[in-house]
């Protein structure tokens, strides 16, 4: 009796690449669900295939199986995956860069990295492998899954939300992901302490997400003085400050998006709240 060979599988970067287009995230594994492909809501990201280089393609190869998280309901055993570390969910981590050096600045912090970008799921994996950085698990797909779906209450010890797209036409404002509905999602994920960090280079966004963390007596403002710095109409803030933002933490790299709203002339504003 001749034995039957096995069936060849695509590698995770071909897989990866080659999701339904019809999918609201072409890139997401192999795992989707049904459920998934025929949901219906407001996103707040764009699909975004792009092109892999030979070394991104060659991390996710070697790295995914491994560190890789498919975005597809099944409930995750953090514990387990982050061996215990306390847990910062971070959403749409771009290309990688401050998502790296910030884990192999803080080893002790876990990462669960969520972006729709599969280029960049390599080129973060292709950076921790070069760090020797093993606390951060990149997640392929909807965060919004990720949370209401996949995490269980109060096992992250903070979100970071770092340049997300401020979708700056009024008809897209519906499609920025901080706001009331998000945060009535998030609440509950996060541990009593839980920080919570976020950055925009885009003021109207910052006062979106300003009054939305605000409004939330779950949520303590870490900088309800202001920062003292860069507003930009100082007639309205003589004193320079505006309550409620955060200086820059010296733990959060200066980002690539960040660099280049600062060469338009944008201002960034932080904002750091706490989990009661």
């Amino acid at each position: 009796m001749t034995a039957t060979a096995p069936i060849p599988q695509p590698s995770p970067s071909a897989r990866l690449s080659a999701a339904p287009a019809a999918y609201p995230a072409p890139m997401y594994p192999h795992k989707a669900t049904e459920a998934q492909h025929s949901e219906r809501r407001i996103r707040s990201f764009q699909p975004r295939r792009g092109r892999m280089t030979n070394a991104q393609a060659g991390a996710l190869d070697r790295s995914w199986e491994t560190y890789g998280i498919a975005i597809d309901g099944a409930p995750l055993d953090l514990p387990a995956l982050f061996d215990g570390l306390p847990v910062t969910l971070e959403i749409g981590f771009g290309m990688g860069e401050t998502t790296a050096a910030m884990a192999a600045a803080d080893p002790a912090m876990g990462i669960l990295a969520a972006d729709v970008h599969t280029p960049g799921h390599g080129n973060l994996l292709g950076m921790l492998e070069r760090d020797g950085s093993t606390n951060v698990r990149p997640a392929a797909g909807d965060a919004v899954i990720l949370l209401r779906d996949m995490l269980q209450d109060a096992s992250l010890a903070g979100l970071r939300v770092y340049f997300a797209d401020p979708w700056p036409k009024p008809k897209h404002h519906k499609r920025r992901l901080v706001q009331p509905s998000f945060l009535e999602l998030v609440l509950p994920r996060l541990a009593p302490g839980a920080l919570v960090h976020c950055a925009t280079d885009w003021e109207p966004y910052a006062e979106q997400m300003l009054a939305v963390l605000s409004a939330s007596p779950e949520l303590e403002n870490l900088h309800p003085e202001g920062d003292g710095t860069g507003w930009t109409e100082p007639a309205d803030h003589p004193d320079g400050s505006v309550p409620g933002y955060a200086p820059r933490p010296d733990w959060r790299p200066v980002t690539k998006f960040e660099r280049a709203g600062i060469a338009k002339g944008h201002v960034v504003h932080d904002l750091l709240f706490r989990r009661r």
